[in-house]
């Protein structure tokens, strides 16, 4: 099995061991993005032991057994855990073991059908608090994927900022419009951003961020490209107005809150924020997790309008 087929595959689970849960799949997410880049075996060698997915089983480019967005009920484990939902970092697969220590609880008040954005809501999370915005910021958000719409999501929400989500895409200011976020085209993007959040994975939108950025205003790069050059002209205004690019990556806590924040308090937070109604917007789709390999193959080669495609178990 290569790049860019897939396959379900059985497997058999043994016993677990103390400390161990056994946990029954009930919904996973696609991040559309990420795992079409690891489906079509374009991980660039460099990074193969960096973007291990937790539980990952072979090694890249292919076969690889891939995901991270995992929500399902514990059948089996600890008295405390034993029937409750749960959302855990973890491939799609219909019953898999894990550690007690690796499931995040479930409130009674976030369906489960939604927390399977909880790894891209943490992912845009994350990008923000690299962001660092301030009350009363213009903020210019690039990028209408599911990413950049939980990452404007977040910062519109922070009292006085203007923010503008921006898409080549039309159809987003729908999303947009229900996520109380102002959209334009490219064309009638606003200038002198104060920030600017890039999460369109294209070149095109990376130019457009140092375009809309105002004098000394950060520029955080939350799309990863895989093994894509990106071309940039760093001519004109770069150097005058003392624009910055800087990247983020979910898999370090940003260094403004590492001191005091861990991975799990981290996704506590994005779990309590995942209770709003809003984001069910962001889920695209549905599919049985028999379709699994043809949906994959289609996300990669023509995603269409998909933001998260959620896959739902028997």
């Amino acid at each position: 099995m290569g790049p860019g087929r897939g396959e379900i595959r059985g497997e058999a689970l043994r016993p677990p061991v103390n400390g161990e849960v056994v946990i029954r799949a009930m919904y996973s997410g696609i991040s559309r993005g990420t795992e079409a880049l690891v489906f079509g075996g374009r991980v660039p060698p460099s990074e193969w032991d960096r973007m291990r997915a937790p539980f990952q089983e072979g090694n890249f480019p292919a076969p690889v057994k891939y995901g991270y967005s995992m929500v399902g009920r514990v059948e089996r484990g600890p008295d405390a855990l034993t029937g409750r939902m749960v959302f855990v970092l973890h491939p799609h697969q219909t019953r898999f073991i894990v550690p007690a220590d690796d499931v995040h609880v479930l409130s009674d008040g976030t369906p489960p059908s939604r927390v399977v954005l909880a790894a891209l809501l943490e992912t845009a999370l994350n990008g923000v608090w690299d962001a660092r915005p301030h009350v009363g910021d213009r903020i210019a958000v690039i990028g209408a994927g599911t990413v950049g719409c939980l990452a404007a999501w977040l910062v519109s929400r922070i009292p006085g900022c203007d923010t503008e989500l921006i898409d080549i895409n039309p159809r987003r200011a729908t999303v947009a419009r229900a996520l109380n976020v102002r959209f334009a085209e490219p064309s009638a993007a606003a200038r002198d951003a104060d920030l600017v959040i890039h999460a369109s994975g294209t070149p095109e939108g990376l130019a457009l961020a140092l375009d809309v950025a105002g004098v000394e205003a950060p520029i955080v790069e939350l799309s990863w490209f895989g093994d894509r050059t990106v071309p940039l002209s760093l001519g004109g205004a770069f150097h005058a107005r003392r624009l910055t690019i800087a990247s983020s990556q979910v898999g370090r806590i940003a260094p403004s809150q590492r001191a005091r924040w861990d991975t799990r308090r981290r996704m506590q937070l994005v779990l309590r924020l995942l209770r709003d109604p809003h984001l069910d917007v962001l889920i695209s789709g549905e599919s049985e997790f028999e379709d699994l390999p043809e949906v994959m193959a289609q996300l990669a080669l023509a995603p269409g309008d998909t933001l998260c495609h959620r896959i739902r178990y028997s």
